[in-house]
Parts: C-alpha cells; sequence; structure tokens
C-alpha cells in the first residue's frame, strides 16, 4: 500500500469524523510514517487488520473531500497566500474561496 500524500492531507481536515481506532491508526501511518508491521506490533492486531482500517479510513476521507471539497479551498488559499500577486488581489482572491466555503 503506497503512501497518498493527499490522504494526509485529507486527514488533517476530516480526520475529527473518523473513529477514534481509525485516526489513531492512519495518523501513525501518515503522520508518524509507521509501516503497517510496525503498528500492527504496536497494537497486537495483524498487518491486515491495519491495512483494512486503513483502506476504509481513505474512503471515507475520500467521500467528505468529494461532498465537502475543505482540503482543495484550504490548499487553494495557502497558495494564494504563497504567491507573489499584489495584496489587492490576494484579499480579492481569498475572499472568493472563502465565499464557496
Amino acid at each position: 500500500m503506497a503512501k497518498d500524500l493527499y490522504v494526509g492531507a485529507l486527514l488533517d481536515v476530516y480526520g475529527a469524523f473518523l473513529s477514534e481506532k481509525q485516526r489513531e491508526l492512519m495518523s501513525h501511518y501518515y503522520n508518524d510514517d509507521l509501516s503497517l508491521a510496525e503498528i500492527a506490533e504496536n497494537e497486537g492486531t495483524t498487518r491486515q487488520a491495519v491495512s483494512d482500517i486503513i483502506r476504509r479510513g481513505e474512503a471515507q476521507l475520500k467521500r467528505f473531500e468529494a461532498e465537502c471539497g475543505y482540503e482543495k479551498k484550504i490548499s487553494a488559499l495557502k497558495s494564494i497566500c504563497a504567491s507573489d500577486i499584489a495584496d489587492g488581489e490576494k484579499i480579492r482572491r481569498i475572499s472568493a474561496v472563502l465565499e464557496e466555503i
């Protein structure tokens, strides 16, 4: 199972909507960079069980993003703030994104 940085960003935005166990295991996998085997050993379970929980969590996070789109909007705001455009244009673009929320 390859790690997807996008899922890590979704976890930051929507993680509170997952079960405590899903959030914990996904945080170990994406934020602490532990392998499935390391997580399974720490949790006293199998690698397959950890993989299943993470896979279901990823699917949930992607459904949340498809419905709400908050991570996309947050990324847009970060991009605008980091850009070299004039302050007035930044404010206009930020306001446009915030109106979508």
